[in-house]
């Protein structure tokens, strides 16, 4: 067979996000766009700050000599010195331009780390559900994922359990906070304490256990939640995040690493991070996205946009009889499946049209997700259906 067999079992165990996607898309060519409610993908509905339009254009229409060329596989020395500036205000803490590596998002980010820090059979533990594609990053570079529940009642880390799961071939505990599916934001004294297993943990096996925060939806917050910085609670950690979501920018594949200025060998870290970066074949961040973030430093959607529709979904699902934790922060319900089976639940909400995810497909059973970063329209048209499966699911 010309395909390798692992990727053929990649194939076919890969995203049910994308699988959902794909059959929203097969649906609304039968029965048109304003008849499917299609919650499958966490792809943002609300557009970017007027200010990002008007900094492309101005981009586009520089005759700067080399604006298209090559680069620091780093990123551009100004990008760098105006990510490190805005970040010692977000982090609380002092970053220089040398420990920010500037990446294809926060996907990209998470495999130069991983390049950066796995030998092969290196273990990564990580809290459950999470995103299912942290499996296939790990996988890419010769890593073990580990995961371990989250405590059921709010989705918080379980620290006893994550504890007895660090191992001599830890390398890598990974974190994504807010949390894709939860929307989950771990607290600060949840952060302080673990930094305080991972350090006796490495002192323990002898050897430097990394943490790693995926913080894409890190603006993206409510109710006046803060997300704690992992670098105030343990030297060697990293921190990747991206411009997807607080400023719609997807598609663009913008994002950094940050690596925490007490790190141990840190420059050695960001020398293997920057090498990564080149022989991954993403070389360098594209360019006029890194001159466009330069000057967008600490600017936002306005993510009462996203509340709004968080408090309809929340008051609407719970009066139907779901249950549900009000997520605090990134644009995701994970409410529990109403019956055992997650994915039997979600065929019934695709025979009313409407396209969730199952919780199995984020090492989650038992839940769905929700990604509410869609119009008004399609909530509201989608909550007849979701009663109505509720209702059906009860007389299973």
């Amino acid at each position: 067979m010309a395909v390798a067999e692992k990727m053929n079992r990649f194939i076919e165990n890969s995203s049910w996000i994308r699988k959902m996607f794909e059959e929203g898309a097969r649906l609304k060519q039968i029965y048109g766009e304003d008849k499917v409610f299609d919650f499958s993908i966490g792809n943002p509905n609300v557009p970017p700050p007027d200010v990002v339009d008007e900094i492309l254009l101005e981009l586009a229409q520089s005759k700067d000599p080399g604006r298209h060329g090559y680069m620091p596989n780093a990123g551009l020395p100004s990008t760098r010195s105006a990510m490190s500036a805005y970040f010692c205000g977000e982090f609380c803490i002092s970053l220089a331009r040398e420990q920010v590596v500037v990446t294809c998002g926060a996907a990209g980010g998470l495999n130069i780390i991983f390049k950066a820090l796995l030998d092969p059979g290196d273990e990564v533990v990580c809290p459950a559900p999470y995103f299912v594609e942290y499996n296939f990053y790990v996988d890419n570079h010769g890593g073990v994922l580990k995961s371990v529940p989250v405590l059921e009642a709010d989705f918080n880390l379980d620290l006893e359990r994550m504890a007895q799961e660090i191992g001599p071939r830890t390398k890598v505990v990974l974190i994504n906070s807010p949390n894709n599916p939860t929307g989950q934001i771990y607290p600060e004294e949840t952060i302080a304490k673990l930094g305080e297993i991972l350090t006796a943990k490495s002192s323990q096996f002898g050897h430097t256990i990394y943490l790693v925060s995926d913080e894409p939806y890190r603006k993206i917050v409510y109710d006046d939640c803060n997300v704690p910085c992992v670098f105030v609670h343990y030297p060697n950690s990293l921190i990747t995040g991206s411009y997807s979501k607080d400023l719609s920018l997807p598609g663009e594949r913008i994002g950094f690493v940050a690596v925490s200025p007490s790190a141990e060998n840190g420059g050695r870290l960001v020398e293997a991070l920057t090498l990564a970066n080149r022989i991954l074949g993403f070389v360098n961040a594209p360019a006029m996205m890194q001159r466009l973030v330069e000057r967008l430093q600490g600017i936002c959607v306005d993510v009462s946009i996203y509340r709004t529709k968080r408090d309809r979904l929340v008051e609407a699902l719970s009066g139907f009889g779901y249950e549900l934790a009000v997520p605090r922060g990134a644009f995701y319900l994970f409410p529990k499946s109403p019956i055992p089976d997650d994915l039997a639940f979600v065929r019934l909400l695709q025979e009313e049209n409407i396209l969730c995810v199952p919780g199995s497909g984020f090492a989650g059973p038992g839940h769905f997700r929700i990604a509410y970063c869609v119009s008004d329209a399609t909530i509201e048209g989608a909550l007849p259906g979701f009663e109505r499966t509720i209702q059906r699911a009860r007389n299973l």
